[in-house]
């Protein structure tokens, strides 16, 4: 109980050293808004998930996108990694040509555009739809209405902004 004041005492000294050396609040101009930094790259899980997303093939080359290849060019240890990628690819583009197979078989023609495409072979939201494998984060299905065939599309910028967001401007 002696000793009571003295804390007291340190504690209104400690308060008053706070607020004068807080001193008046200066308000700091809000830096020029530089260029819009891009969003972060979201990436997605590939391993045993599917999808029903198939872009237009003349949108996806318009927002950048070119097409994949669709053999194995990494050497090291990309190698399974571009094994995976390529063989989910393949085998996405074999299951919508034995679909398109049947509706042709059925209707005597293959779809006619992009539209019927999603609606007939793909048929996304229904139960019996088509499930594609996932692709990797930088890559989606694309559906060239000309060769009336799915084709796996790549967007280097999203793998390059990916590279510069997880080893920085050095590349490290």
């Amino acid at each position: 109980m002696q000793h009571l004041w003295k804390v007291f005492l340190a504690l209104i000294a400690g308060v008053i050293l706070l607020i004068a050396f807080s001193g008046p609040k200066k308000e700091n101009p809000a830096p020029a808004p530089a260029a819009a930094a891009p969003a972060p790259v979201e990436t997605r899980q590939t391993l045993r998930k599917t999808t029903q997303n198939v872009l237009e093939l003349s949108q996806a080359l318009a927002d950048g996108g070119v097409r994949a290849e669709m053999s194995i060019q990494s050497q090291g240890l990309e190698v399974a990694a571009d094994a995976y990628r390529t063989s989910v690819g393949k085998m996405a583009v074999i299951a919508v040509e034995k679909s398109m197979q049947l509706y042709q078989a059925e209707h005597d023609r293959k779809p006619k555009d992009y539209a019927e495409f999603m609606a007939k072979i793909i048929q996304p939201g229904k139960p019996d739809g088509l499930q594609l494998p996932m692709l990797p984060y930088y890559q989606e299905y694309a559906y060239d209405p000309e060769t009336q065939q799915l084709v796996v599309v790549e967007f280097p910028a999203k793998k390059e902004q990916r590279r510069k967001e997880t080893t920085g401007a050095s590349g490290l």
